[in-house]
């Protein structure tokens, strides 16, 4: 049975290295948000487009994983998952397509997480270019896991 990764943390926690690392050993299909959203528009879209360009690659990915899924194909989702409620309506749409969950917990410290960003940015490689305003400014978008919400934790 073909099983969801559901990758999820802060920026800078590690997540796209451990779905790197993931994507190898089981192996699976990775789709990193991030990636496709450097790859189609660069490293530093127009803030006044973000939300619209997001949005445009979320639906695009959400073709492939899918299917990917559905043909019993593993896939990695390097999304972060900041909201409980996307990733209650990933896991249900896996579940809906015969298929299993498995929900990554990646944390650090805010002083190692902005710090790998920051070397990050220096090298974007087809990641995101992400400033310290826009750092401190997602946090209150990000909604830590719940006690209830079953996870493996990864040391990042």
């Amino acid at each position: 049975m073909a099983t969801a990764h559901l990758i999820h943390g802060y920026i800078g926690a590690g997540k796209t290295t451990f779905a790197r690392r993931l994507e190898e050993e089981l192996p699976a299909i990775r789709f990193s948000h991030d990636e496709w959203m450097a790859n189609l528009y660069g490293d530093d879209p127009p803030m006044n487009q973000f939300a619209e360009l997001h949005q445009r690659v979320s639906k695009l990915i959400d073709t492939y994983w899918t299917r990917s899924l559905a043909l019993g194909l593993d896939v990695v989702l390097d999304f972060g998952f900041w909201s409980r409620r996307q990733r209650d309506e990933t896991k249900a749409t896996a579940v809906a397509l015969g298929a299993r969950t498995r929900l990554y917990l990646l944390e650090c410290s805010e002083d190692e997480a902005w710090r790998r960003v920051d070397k990050r940015n220096a090298h974007l490689g087809g990641s995101l270019l992400i400033v310290r305003n826009t750092f401190e400014m997602l946090k209150s978008r990000f909604e830590p896991l719940a006690d209830d919400e079953d996870r493996t934790e990864v040391s990042s």
